[in-house]
């Protein structure tokens, strides 16, 4: 009869202890940058574990006041996706809007991230990215996806020119906040 030691190894240990470490922090980033849920929509049924979803968030533009995104994206759902775990597709819909006056907090750049998620585990994120058409002073913003080694083609584009609001006749022109 052999002796087999059934006590856990210390790389196990510290394997588990650094996994849990990655993905708590993870949780606690991405946490204070969640956009609002306004929706969702079960699209495909599945018996025991979580269906497959669209999704639809709102998310205000952090540097330009009075701008405000809304996106739709794919939820995967089955044991993968419950336990996040499921690499989530590329396709997403945006759509931006003025909302309020246009205010500007500071100088930007062309192509700027304005928000960005994380769609899967380790290497997949979703970017909302802005810029400006100086000659017709419109906001335009893309969303799209990418990967560590490959990324996606698929993007929406959304435009908000910038128009006046209420009793406010002075209009901001983009060109003098992009750089």
């Amino acid at each position: 009869m052999t002796f087999r030691d059934t006590r856990p190894s210390r790389l196990k240990i510290w394997t588990l202890a650094a996994l849990a470490g990655v993905l708590l922090t993870g949780s606690v980033a991405s946490a204070a940058d969640e956009p609002d849920l306004i929706f969702r929509r079960s699209t495909v049924f599945k018996w025991l574990s979580p269906n497959d979803k669209l999704a639809t968030y709102a998310v205000d533009d952090p540097e330009v006041q009075g701008v405000a995104c809304h996106f739709t994206v794919p939820e995967r759902g089955g044991f993968k996706g419950w336990l996040g775990l499921a690499e989530e597709v590329s396709d997403i819909s945006l759509a931006c809007r003025q909302v309020g006056p246009i205010k500007f907090s500071d100088k930007l750049e062309q192509g700027d991230d304005m928000f960005r998620k994380r769609r899967s585990l380790f290497f997949k994120k979703m970017q909302i990215v802005r810029g400006c058409d100086t000659k017709r002073n419109v906001l335009v913003y893309m969303v799209y996806s990418d990967r560590i080694i490959e990324g996606s083609p698929k993007n929406s584009t959304s435009s908000v020119p910038i128009m006046p609001w209420g009793a406010e006749t002075e209009v901001a022109k983009c060109a003098d906040y992009f750089k």
